[in-house]
């Protein structure tokens, strides 16, 4: 009697933001996906990495409705509890998101479940469906440990258009923040 080799359960991750670039952790695979039913969004407010409690600042998130193309990294079962850990550590530290398993569908066709990390709408810092315009004055000028928000957002626009990914909300949002720091640089000259 042969026995048939047990499959091991693939694990995978799904970024839609700087995940996608800047993974930080080790991976057996990476290829384009996209996640159904959720959208990017800069819908989470920052007090500590790209804002302050005076001054919030915004980061994305994974909001209900639309779809989203990112990245998936297949992940090595022997890797996965480190890299289980570091994500826990990387996403959680104020616990905006909720940790879900959902389908995505690779450039290639395939359907993979994938861990990611929805938007918390219960969440205090849930900023919710915000006007671009609103987005805009928040991310321009607020700063937080990790630097410059409007920094956050070029450099996401940057490494998209380098994904060959197209996000006009986040195009159209980056020239919004950019008018308003150079009307508030000419006011102070």
């Amino acid at each position: 009697m042969t026995h048939e080799p047990s499959r091991v359960q693939e694990r995978w991750v799904f970024g839609y933001g700087s995940l996608m670039w800047r993974p930080g952790f080790a991976f057996a695979e990476r290829a384009p996906a996209t996640l159904a039913g959720r959208r990017r969004a800069f819908c989470i407010y920052s007090v500590h990495h790209r804002g302050t409690y005076d001054r919030p600042g915004l980061v994305l998130g994974l909001a209900p409705g639309g779809a989203t193309r990112g990245v998936a990294y297949r992940v090595a079962e022997a890797d996965w509890p480190e890299v289980y850990a570091y994500l826990l550590e990387r996403e959680q530290p104020t616990e905006t998101y909720i940790e879900a398993s959902r389908a995505v569908r690779l450039a290639d066709g395939r359907r993979v479940e994938s861990l990611v990390f929805l938007s918390d709408v219960h969440h205090p810092q849930w900023a919710g469906a915000l006007s671009l315009e609103r987005q805009a004055q928040l991310i321009a000028g607020a700063k937080g440990l990790s630097g410059r928000n409007v920094d956050y957002l070029r450099d996401l626009v940057e490494h998209l258009r380098a994904e060959a990914v197209r996000d006009r909300a986040m195009e159209l949002l980056l020239g919004l923040v950019e008018a308003l720091e150079t009307a508030a640089s000419s006011e102070r000259q």
